[in-house]
């Protein structure tokens, strides 16, 4: 306790709860097509590989928009930016109520509701800004744990939809963004750490350098990991072991509230004993759980155990992935974050339609698992291969803060830090 309280004296913690809560909200509204996939794919008789892709539809338009939310927040604020992006995610919500009504249009809606994803990159540096290096990877963990936001969605859109019709969930929804509005509007400051207006080169910096497309890649396995299948378990539960709709939301809240709550674990853990090493950690337990779901398919309690456990790996390894951010881009993490956070999240459509074209074609979700698991363990070794360099030239052994962060590997730019 008197350590927490050492960690909230040394930043400022109404900034980080706005952020935190402005996450949840804008999580939980990304994956609301998800939560509710069951029933909108009853309304139209969707085959596997169709219910696959109207859930990867919001994943995708997501991510595209991280990178664009990120360099807004640049010019105009972070508290700014997560304003004007929820005003927008509340006209999108709207549209869904008054307007949708047919399957095209459901992937429409599932492209608005990309706007809520774009929100990552500036909840993470809006939180984290006014917090020391050795506390970046905590507040970004508390921070990043808005992603419990996939639990409210599982929980409440269900029996909301059921009891007043999947569209009518999207008008609540509108309505409860007014609650993060409003703390943001009268809680949140901007941090000191304004980064400069930089160049399109320099904003995307890090996806010149094997540096950038290997922490996208590591993201590919843990977020796009947790949002895929946060988004495709209602569907797989409802299929899988029929149960009901409401059942099917419950079981996946199970799962995905223990990659909520272990995220802020994962942040610590990498502050305390490295971000490469607890990220080695999360990349074996998640090929093994993987593996293990696709086999146990036929027992829903097990099922449901290993999904808790891969879960509680990748919200670990989402902590300890944004631990190592800012100590290899001190200068530009918010940017360096949301471009890492698009390319990382375009992983998380993978799954959903990996799981469905199983499904489809070899009438079993096994090799969906399977396909992922295996991306899980070749991503292990191509970090355990580039950690050597790391350790020698930015971070400590096994991926710990140094003492003085280097900042000029991030001042020169690129082309002077490429390897």
């Amino acid at each position: 306790m008197a350590h927490f309280k050492t960690f909230l004296r040394s930043g400022h913690g109404p900034t980080l709860f706005a952020a935190f809560l402005y996450f949840d909200f804008t999580f939980a509204i990304w994956v609301l097509n998800g939560a509710m996939a069951p029933f909108i794919s009853e309304s139209f008789n969707l085959s596997p590989a169709q219910k696959g892709f109207m859930v990867s539809v919001p994943i995708i338009a997501g991510a595209l928009m991280r990178f664009p939310l990120g360099l807004l927040s640049q010019y105009i604020g972070r508290k700014s930016a997560a304003l004007v992006e929820m005003g927008l995610i509340v006209l999108a919500l709207l549209y869904g109520f008054m307007a949708v009504d047919s399957h095209s249009e459901v992937l429409a809606m599932g492209v608005l509701l990309g706007i809520a994803g774009g929100s990552f990159g500036i909840a993470l540096s809006l939180g984290s800004g006014w917090f020391p290096a050795r506390y970046k990877g905590l507040a970004m963990g508390i921070a990043g744990a808005g992603n419990s936001g996939t639990v409210l969605a599982v929980l409440f859109a269900p029996p909301l939809a059921q009891a007043y019709g999947w569209t009518a969930v999207y008008g609540i929804a509108a309505a409860t963004m007014l609650l993060p509005m409003v703390v943001m509007w009268f809680m949140a400051k901007e941090p000191p750490d304004r980064e400069a207006h930089n160049s399109l080169r320099e904003h995307t910096a890090c996806l010149f350098e094997k540096d950038g497309w290997a922490f996208s890649l590591i993201y590919v396995v843990t977020f796009g990991g947790f949002i895929g299948l946060a988004s495709f378990l209602p569907t797989y539960f409802y299929d899988q072991f029929k149960v009901t709709k409401v059942e099917a939301g419950q079981l996946t809240m199970l799962a995905t509230l223990m990659g909520s709550a272990i995220r802020v674990v994962g942040g610590y853990l990498g502050d305390r004993f490295g971000g490469v090493n607890t990220l080695s950690g999360v990349l074996v337990a998640v090929a093994i759980t993987l593996v293990g779901c696709g086999l146990a398919g036929g027992s829903l309690v097990g099922t449901t155990l290993l999904f808790m456990l891969c879960f509680a790996a990748l919200g670990a390894g989402n902590g300890a992935l944004f631990q190592l951010v800012p100590l290899r881009w001190p200068l530009t993490t918010a940017v360096a974050g949301s471009m890492i956070g698009e390319v990382g999240a375009l992983g998380g459509g993978f799954l959903p339609n990996a799981m469905g074209l199983s499904k489809q074609h070899f009438d079993t979700y096994l090799w969906g698992f399977v396909a992922f698991a295996v991306l899980a363990g070749l991503v292990l070794v191509m970090m355990r291969a580039m950690q050597l360099r790391w350790t020698r030239t930015w971070a400590e052994k096994g991926g710990r803060a140094r003492a003085t962060t280097p900042l000029a590997a991030d001042v020169r730019g690129p082309l002077a830090t490429r390897g």
